[in-house]
């Protein structure tokens, strides 16, 4: 009973603060639709910072399995292929009725300071996408991975911000450009990738597995703005 409480708690408060922004619910309207009072609340949670921490980590650990099976699914096997369907899950993300942007840029945007609690939450969920196309970069023989990754995430959130602020879905056949732009630049013919076998390791394994002293990455960033 106690985690099925733990749960709604954390359902409820994501259907606000996405549609409503951190700052404008108050404990007292999440406690409304859970129907539960604050002593029964701070059985689960000891402030608001940490249901805000709990929302976002949930929609992580969620997009984390997801999109990397979407991606899988839509682009196929190869990491070339992979690379491609990414931008194409993001428009099946953004073309949504009820897309109000991504929740960790509105989550970093409302709480800017690198050490609040939903900002660090956001920078992991950034950095976990960044692996994610680090991986797919080095799986497809990108010479520099780091930069490629960099350069997509960031063409990835403009997009995020310029859909939720016009309201213009259009604005993935920009981000479209942008990214055949990058992959044309960086990512090499199949034909020209590494040997039979070696492509195929890792597509089943989450980025988090790989030790971070076998990556060949010299920056961590540590903050999302």
């Amino acid at each position: 009973m106690a985690t099925d409480t733990r749960k709604r708690l954390v359902e409820a408060a994501q259907k606000r603060f996405y549609r409503d922004g951190f700052r404008n619910v108050g404990i007292d309207a999440v406690l409304a639709d859970v129907g539960i009072s604050k002593t029964a609340f701070y059985k689960h949670f000891a402030s608001k910072d940490d249901l805000m921490v709990a929302v976002l980590d949930d929609i992580d650990a969620f997009l984390q399995q997801s999109f990397r099976q979407m991606v899988r699914e839509a682009g196929g096997r190869s990491a070339r292929g992979q690379i491609n369907a990414v931008l194409e899950v993001i428009r099946q993300i953004i073309e949504q009725e009820d897309f109000h942007g991504c929740i960790f840029v509105n989550a970093a945007m409302e709480f800017p300071l690198p050490h609040d609690p939903a900002h660090v939450a956001s920078s992991r969920h950034k950095r976990a996408i960044e692996d994610f196309l680090f991986e797919l970069a080095e799986r497809a023989g990108v010479l520099e991975p780091e930069s490629f990754a960099s350069e997509f995430c960031m063409i990835i959130e403009g997009l995020y911000v310029t859909r939720s602020v016009t309201g213009d879905v259009g604005a993935i056949a920009i981000a479209r450009r942008l990214v055949d732009g990058l992959i044309e630049r960086h990512v090499p013919a199949e034909g020209a990738m590494q040997p039979p076998g070696e492509e195929a390791k890792a597509v089943e394994a989450p980025v988090s597995s790989r030790p971070r002293q076998a990556r060949s990455r010299a920056v961590r960033r540590g903050t999302k703005g």
